[in-house]
C-alpha cells in the first residue's frame, strides 16, 4: 500500500509515462526495484530493458502528474461518495504490495497500480496460501438477459455465497447486477467478501448510474476493484480490458447467458488461457443470448444445470460446503427461489397454461394454438402469471417460464 504522498507519487509517475505499460512497468521494477530507484538510473541504465525513447520518458516528468496525486491523495483522505458509510476503506495497491492480489500475478499484465473500496482488510482472501486454490467464482454474462438467465444468475450466485465462494462479476447491467444481488442475499459471515466488483472507471463514480445504490451494498460487504485511475469516464474499451482481472481473481468463470460476440465470452477465454476451470448453462435454441454459452459447451466448457455441479469441481477446498443435491437440482435450469412459485397460487386454466409454456421462449399466437383459450382469457391467464413472477415477457412479445413449480 502506498504509505506516503512522495511513494504515491512515484507509482504514479510511473504509471503516466508514455510508453510504459503494466508488462514493462513490470519488468522495470523486476530490474531495478521501486519507482524511486527507477527514476535514479539513467538513460543508458534504463535501456537495457526499454527502448531509447521510453528511456527518455523515464527521465521526464508527465505533466498530468501533480494534478492526478493530488486527485489519488484527497480521495483516499475522503469519504467514497456521498451518503456512504464512514466505515468503507480505500486502498491503492501497488505490485510491491503484501495485499496485492497473488492471483492477478498469474496473468499476462497484471496492473500496476489497483484502487480498492470497501472491506480492504479482507483482502486476503483474493491471495490465497500455496496450498489452496482461490475461493472466487466469476459469474458474468449478457446485459440484456432474459428473465430466466436473471434468475439463474441471482440463485447460482446466492448458493455460490452460501457455499463460501466470493461472486466475481463486473457491475454492469443485466447478468452482472443479478449476480452481485445474490451473492449479496447469500453472503455468510464466515467468509465475508460476498462479491467483487471489477469495473471499468475510477472508483471515485459508479457506472451505470442505476448502480448506485448496489455498489454501495457491495463495498459493504466486499470490494470495489477497478486498474483505472480516478475521474476515469465509462470508455467503451476499458470494459473488455477489465474482464482479464475478473478472470484473474477466479478459480473459475460461470456464463449464465452471451450471445456469440460478447464480453462474457472475452472473460472466458482470458480464464482458459490462465488455465481456469469455465462453466456454461445452457439455455433455449431460440435466443440469441444462449449461442454463446453452447458455443462454450461445444468447445470444451462444463455445462452445469445447478450450482452442485460447479461445487463438485471445487470440493477438495475445505472451506466450500457442497449442498444436498436434493437441495440443489431441480428438473429445470433454475433453483428454487423467492421468485418461484406453488400450485396453489393458480387456476388450473394457469396451470394448463403453464404445461403448454413449456422452457422455450413462445409468442402468443403459438401458445394459443396450444391451448385453445380465446386470445383475451389467454391474454388475461399470461398477465396474472407474470405477476406471481411465473413468467417473464421477452422482446418480440415472447413469453418464457421463470422456474419450475416448487
Amino acid at each position: 500500500m502506498v504509505s506516503t504522498r512522495e511513494s504515491l507519487k512515484a507509482w504514479l509517475r510511473l504509471s503516466l509515462t508514455p510508453g510504459v505499460g503494466n508488462i514493462t512497468a513490470r519488468a522495470l521494477l523486476q530490474g531495478f526495484g521501486l519507482p524511486e530507484a527507477i527514476f535514479e538510473r539513467s538513460t543508458r541504465e534504463l535501456q537495457s530493458l526499454v527502448s531509447a525513447t521510453v528511456s527518455q520518458q523515464l527521465q521526464l516528468i508527465p505533466p498530468e502528474l501533480e494534478e492526478a496525486l493530488e486527485t489519488a491523495w484527497h480521495w483516499l483522505q475522503t469519504q467514497a461518495y456521498p451518503a456512504a458509510p464512514k466505515t468503507l476503506q480505500k486502498r491503492i495497491l501497488t505490485l510491491a504490495d503484501d495485499d496485492y492480489p497473488s492471483t492477478l500475478m498469474l496473468t499476462p499484465d497484471p496492473p500496476c497500480l489497483l484502487y480498492v473500496l470497501g472491506q480492504t482488510q479482507h483482502l486476503h482472501l483474493l491471495s490465497p496460501a500455496l496450498d489452496h486454490a482461490p475461493r472466487a467464482l466469476a459469474v458474468v454474462g449478457s446485459r440484456n438477459p432474459t428473465p430466466q438467465g436473471r434468475l439463474n444468475a441471482h440463485d447460482f450466485a446466492l448458493h455460490l455465497a452460501q457455499a463460501g465462494l466470493t461472486v466475481v462479476s463486473g457491475l454492469a447491467l443485466g447478468i452482472d447486477t443479478a449476480a452481485h444481488q445474490g451473492a449479496l442475499k447469500g453472503g455468510q459471515p464466515h467468509h465475508p467478501l460476498y462479491t467483487v466488483a471489477v469495473v471499468g472507471t475510477g472508483l471515485d463514480r459508479v457506472y451505470p448510474h442505476q448502480n448506485h445504490a448496489l455498489a454501495l451494498e457491495i463495498a459493504a460487504h466486499g470490494l470495489l476493484i477497478s486498474e483505472y485511475p480516478l475521474n476515469t469516464a465509462p470508455l467503451h474499451s476499458n470494459f473488455p480490458k477489465r474482464n482479464r482481472l475478473i478472470a484473474g481473481l477466479s478459480q473459475a468463470c460461470l456464463v449464465v447467458e452471451a450471445a456469440t460476440r460478447s464480453g462474457s465470452l472475452i472473460t472466458a477465454r482470458q480464464a482458459l488461457e490462465i488455465g481456469k476451470e469455465v462453466f456454461a448453462i445452457p439455455g433455449s435454441i431460440h435466443t440469441t443470448v444462449s449461442k454463446g454459452c453452447h458455443d462454450l459447451i461445444k468447445q470444451g466448457a462444463k455445462l452445469v444445470d445447478c450450482v452442485q455441479d460447479i461445487l463438485e469441481e471445487l470440493k477438495d477446498l475445505p472451506e466450500v460446503q457442497c449442498l444436498p443435491k436434493e437441495a440443489q437440482r431441480d428438473s429445470g435450469s433454475s433453483m428454487s427461489s423467492a421468485q418461484g412459485f406453488n400450485d396453489d397460487q393458480m387456476s388450473a386454466t394457469s396451470l394448463k397454461v403453464i404445461d403448454h409454456l413449456g422452457q422455450d421462449p413462445v409468442g402468443l399466437d403459438e401458445l394459443q394454438l396450444r391451448s385453445g383459450l380465446p386470445t383475451a382469457q389467454l391474454q388475461a391467464e399470461l398477465f396474472q402469471l407474470e405477476l406471481i413472477g411465473a413468467l417473464g415477457r421477452l422482446p418480440g412479445g415472447l413469453y418464457q417460464q421463470l422456474s419450475r413449480r416448487r
